[in-house]
């Protein structure tokens, strides 16, 4: 390259002050400080900065739990930015306000959907202003220059700068008001399977998870907590354990008894010679049979309407055949394979916290609202964790750390048992579902009832979440919304009747209804929340109204469903794949279609006899995603969907026995193995559209389609999970 007698580097730094440009029209950057801000870096927002030492610098924003958005949300902000995504460094966001939409939360599979346009654009803006600073040096219009593989080139010339070198000029010029985006007929990137990019830390132990988390001066921490939900302690003797080997103290938090000591393993010991005399609570003497026998009584009252369509309930006096049916479903826990834990240092008024959490930003609050500081003195360090599956929503762990860090003056680790997480879980809710249907006498299906007598999720966990309401909101006003929401939520929670209430089958009355009943054991987010136990109900109960029309499952479902044609493609294309009907003698199959956070997903079980016993032998999936950024992780993200539903679908089930969790460990509230999870084959409907959720929607079909191959095997009709399989 022709070189004039300046260094090009100063020309390009100096150039800078006198930029043009046109004022930027997507920026969402707002008055907080930029990230990790470097002097001459290039930081068109909070996500993305590049430095003069060429360095590509990501701002991961979405918590990484297993579910791939490391790789794919930098997919995206590679491909409009020119550069190779193995290139670019990855930070792990601390709370931002550019984030924040609403909250800087990680969940409802809405990861790559809502960073889908801002990413692109982000990268777009970067890239021009890249290639303006190229054009100005070089004195040419910007259409003379493209930037490839980070760096700007000057067309027909070996010209060619590097971002770097390019980055403090870029950082001066006016942000583009408009920036085009490329065509997906263009995509480098997005669309094409790649390896996740933090495999190779994962495999060779370098990835920090938050159980690795190392602190100097830190101590270990294990809390012991009341077995009974809402129970408290009337009083303990500590004097055995305080003299036990390493033992730093013993004392009451809000969460229970807190044992420091120099390890994990001490203070777990010690904690054994605690004589602890619990108060039960107000839920002394719940179980399980007695919330049963409520949901009996509850589904007597009429409950709230959630849907009306036609007629409704009324339209079953017009039915030839009305067909009735109970479907119940239990409690589940979340059983991350990396228990809850969290590190924290507490000292001048300011806590830094470093946990595997979904959400920064209610860590945050959590913690401020405990330790009685300000938002903006607790640091927040997310860690990569071993699943999250909704129970790092709620940071309660995180919470016990610091507030033992206050009290002991030094950092801390705090450990939960895997007892401590299944027994002090927020769990998926249990519910109790009554259905109706009318059918005419050619089968058709006409009149649809379903009413859904269960807890209100929302409602539930309003109070915890009043820690995040703004500062300067006055606690009586706070304590107002939250009675007031949580009274409106027990009947309009959409989190109880998502799955149930919006199933798109083309029937002329229906009628969806809830009726409240809250035993009291906490509720919380699960993998596809509502979705996984609505999508039980509605598709068995579709297959069993098949059945009675004498139609077969696929052609019923199609048939109802001739209006949706997103649902139809999924159906057709699984049915292809699976060889729906052309299986030889021995096997037999099941199907479900449903649709959760913007994707469709059909699904399909067969099961064989092995010494008369049933098995699974293969789940064939096709997935309506809309583009498929990384074809590899959707995969994957349907794959774990279906063997973390069949977990549940075969296995899960909480238990209450005088208002405490009966199960405690992998013993008793088992995981699907290795030997048991089927051959999975999942297929993608090829889409232009923007992308839609990923992570959740492979659950919900997964125990409708095994509960109706059972029936096709056997004639039974499994209407409670778990179920055995016979």
């Amino acid at each position: 390259m022709n070189r004039s007698s300046i260094n090009r580097r100063q020309f390009l730094v100096g150039s800078a002050t006198v930029a043009g440009g046109l004022t930027l029209g997507i920026s969402l950057t707002s008055e907080a400080a930029l990230p990790n801000a470097r002097k001459g870096a290039l930081q068109p927002n909070a996500w993305l900065q590049i430095t003069p030492e060429n360095e590509v610098i990501f701002q991961l924003d979405k918590t990484e739990m297993g579910q791939g958005v490391y790789t794919s949300l930098t997919a995206i902000i590679a491909e409009e930015l020119e550069v190779d995504p193995r290139d670019i460094k990855i930070q792990l966001a601390q709370v931002h306000r550019d984030f924040q939409d609403p909250m800087q939360i990680t969940g409802g599979s809405t990861s790559v959907a809502t960073r889908w346009l801002v990413l692109r654009e982000t990268g777009a803006q970067a890239r021009m202003m890249l290639v303006g600073a190229a054009a100005r040096y070089w004195g040419i219009k910007d259409t003379d220059c493209y930037a490839e593989q980070g760096k700007v080139h000057r067309r027909g010339t070996g010209d060619s700068f590097t971002y770097g070198e390019l980055a403090a000029a870029a950082s001066k010029q006016r942000k583009p008001s408009r920036v085009p985006l490329k065509d997906p007929a263009d995509f480098k990137v997005i669309g094409k399977s790649m390896r996740r990019l933090d495999s190779v830390a994962k495999c060779t132990g370098k990835t920090q998870f938050g159980i690795d988390v190392q602190v100097s001066g830190a101590v270990n921490a294990i809390v012991m907590r009341n077995p009974h939900f809402g129970g408290a302690i009337n009083n303990f003797d500590d004097s055995a354990a305080r003299k036990a080997n390493g033992v730093i103290d013993v004392f009451e938090i809000e969460a229970g008894i807190a044992v420091v000591a120099d390890t994990y393993w001490h203070a777990r010991q010690a904690s054994k010679l605690i004589e602890v005399d619990w108060d039960k609570g107000s839920m002394a003497g719940v179980s399980s049979d007695s919330i049963r026998r409520d949901w009996v009584k509850k589904a007597e009252q009429k409950g709230r309407s959630i849907r009306k369509d036609g007629k409704g309930l009324a339209g079953l006096k017009d039915a030839d055949r009305v067909v009735e049916s109970i479907y119940e479903v239990p409690y589940l826990a979340h059983a991350t394979m990396e228990p809850q834990n969290a590190t924290a240092s507490f000292r001048d008024g300011r806590c830094e916290v470093w946990a595997p959490n979904q959400a920064p930003d209610l860590t945050q609050a959590f913690v401020a609202e405990a330790l009685g500081i300000r938002r903006k003195h607790v640091i927040v360090h997310t860690t990569m964790m071993g699943g999250g599956f909704g129970r790092r929503a709620i940071a309660d762990f995180a919470v016990d750390a610091a507030l033992i860090s206050r009290e002991i003056g030094r950092p801390v680790k705090v450990l939960w048992s895997r007892e401590d997480d299944i027994q002090h879980d927020y769990y998926r809710p249990a519910t109790y579902n009554v259905l109706k249907a009318g059918l005419d006498k050619s089968g058709r299906v006409h009149t649809w009832y379903h009413k859904i007598i269960a807890p209100s999720l929302v409602a539930s966990l309003l109070p915890r979440f009043a820690d995040y309401a703004p500062e300067w909101m006055p606690g009586w006003l706070v304590g107002s919304l939250i009675r007031g929401t949580t009274s409106l939520t027990k009947t309009r929670d959409p989190t109880t009747s998502e799955g149930a209430a919006h199933h798109k089958y083309a029937i002329d009355n229906i009628n969806v209804r809830h009726v409240y009943h809250d035993p009291g054991v906490p509720l919380g987010f699960w993998r596809s929340v509502g979705h996984s136990q609505n999508a039980f109900v509605t598709e068995s109960f579709i297959d069993e109204l098949a059945h009675e029309a004498g139609e077969d499952p696929l052609q019923f479902r199609k048939r109802l469903l001739s209006a949706s044609p997103r649902h139809l493609a999924v159906l057709e294309l699984v049915a292809r794949r699976a060889g729906w009907g052309q299986t030889p003698a021995g096997v037999n199959q099941g199907i479900a279609v449903h649709e959760s956070f913007g994707s469709v997903v059909a699904e399909v079980v067969e099961l064989v006899s092995v010494n008369g016993a049933l098995k699974i032998s293969r789940v064939v999936c096709a997935v309506d995603c809309g583009l498929a950024v990384n074809p590899d992780l959707v995969k994957a993200q349907m794959e774990s969907g279906i063997v973390f539903g069949l977990t549940a679908a075969l296995k899960g089930e909480i238990t209450i026995r005088d208002g405490a969790v009966e199960q405690s460990n992998f013993h008793d509230y088992q995981m699907l193995r290795m030997f048991e999870s089927p051959k999975i084959e999942v297929f993608i409907v090829q889409s232009t559209n923007d992308p839609t959720g990923v992570g959740e929607p492979g659950t919900p079909p997964i125990a409708p389609a095994l509960a109706n191959a059972i029936f096709a095997a056997t004639g039974n009709r499994h209407r409670t999970l778990p179920i055995e399989l016979v």
